[in-house]
């Protein structure tokens, strides 16, 4: 596991830092990130998000990180947090993240990505309140 927990810590720095050729390595070639809002970008989208300079981070990381492997393939489900803009826009500063990564000639790589807003933190949509029918 610490294979996978270095692999994640320099992907964070990598994301972090807009390192696109850090990221290009750590990604495999058909990787598939999925935000928030349920659009998803293959790798060259995901590295363009930096190379055009829209995506800054001051800050990302994970935390409260639950790792499950099978063989050459892992899952790893944690809590990301970040600091930065997207063309200028905040972004949410807490999501959950779904990470699938796979083994690859001695090599951990992120296959995809999937972030979801955490209810009640800053930036995700206000939670809905029930109403009652008929009153």
């Amino acid at each position: 596991m610490d294979e996978i927990t270095t692999t994640l810590q320099e992907w964070a720095a990598a994301e972090r830092t807009g390192d696109v050729q850090a990221l290009g390595s750590l990604l495999t070639d058909d990787f598939v990130g999925v935000g928030p809002l349920g659009f998803s970008l293959p790798k060259a989208a995901w590295l363009a998000r930096h190379q055009q300079g829209d995506l800054r981070y001051e800050a990302f990381a994970l935390d409260d990180v639950q790792t499950r492997v099978h063989d050459k393939a892992a899952l790893v489900v944690a809590r990301h947090r970040a600091n930065g803009t997207f063309q200028g826009h905040p972004i949410p500063e807490a999501v959950r993240a779904s990470i699938a990564l796979i083994e690859e000639a001695g090599r951990w790589r992120l296959a995809g990505v999937h972030f979801s807003f955490i209810a009640g933190t800053p930036g995700a949509p206000p939670i809905p309140i029930p109403t009652r029918s008929g009153t």
